[in-house]
């Protein structure tokens, strides 16, 4: 029998790998449609890994709470704004731009959801 320990560990692996999954999915249908990205990160609180990478040194951020996750896109809500960056802004873009860019988060864990389902369907039961 698993212990609570373990138990916990597994769930918190689990859910990681959803939020990772999720957020990858705004971050690269953003990317993909031309908007800025600043920052993707895993998880709250005070970061314990840091990097920047791209053109655009979006910063990946795994922090010490993993209990969610986010990616932050230039917008002029958020504060002031490079004008060189104004038309890569998440708010100045097409409706359609936006929906893609909140909709692709629950579409990518939707796509985990059959590559899963697929797996388990290839591997089938032992014996």
């Amino acid at each position: 029998m698993p212990s609570l320990i373990h138990t916990l560990l597994s769930f918190l692996a689990a859910l990681t790998v959803l939020i990772a999954v999720h957020e990858f999915g705004h971050f690269w249908v953003a990317q993909r449609l031309g908007v800025k990205v600043l920052r993707f990160s895993l998880g709250f609180g005070r970061p314990i890994w840091r990097r920047q990478r791209g053109p655009d040194a979006t910063e990946f951020v795994i922090s010490a709470v993993p209990l969610g996750g986010y990616v932050r896109m230039v917008d002029e809500r958020e504060g002031p704004v490079a004008a060189a960056d104004l038309p890569r802004a998440f708010n100045r873009q097409p409706l359609a731009t936006r929906a893609a860019i909140v909709v692709a988060g629950p579409v990518a864990n939707f796509l985990l959801a059959i590559l899963m389902y697929w797996a388990v369907f290839m591997i089938g039961e032992p014996g």
